[in-house]
């Protein structure tokens, strides 16, 4: 192997850790987010609540999880935020 090889090989090997860092940081909001938005998504269907998803709601239900699903829920049903 020459240099360049071996340069393009430690790069895409940093490359591959810091991504799978980035993943394991980002998994507990990417499972909040996917709970709080069923959740929405169930309350749509048995409650026929509507809810006006925008990046703002999924940073909310991704930090919050289902509490935070449910003050969105709370706030579009009093007319006060997320209403579609």
């Amino acid at each position: 192997m020459t240099g360049l090889e071996l340069l393009l090989l430690i790069l895409v090997l940093v490359l591959v850790l810091g991504a799978g860092q980035l993943v394991a940081v980002a998994r507990p909001f990417i499972i909040n987010a996917v709970g709080g938005l069923v959740v929405l998504y169930l309350a749509q269907v048995g409650f026929g609540v509507t809810v006006a998803v925008s990046p703002l709601t999924v940073v909310i239900v991704a930090v919050g999880g289902v509490p935070g699903s449910v003050l969105v829920l709370a706030l579009s049903l009093f007319g006060i935020a997320f209403v579609p």
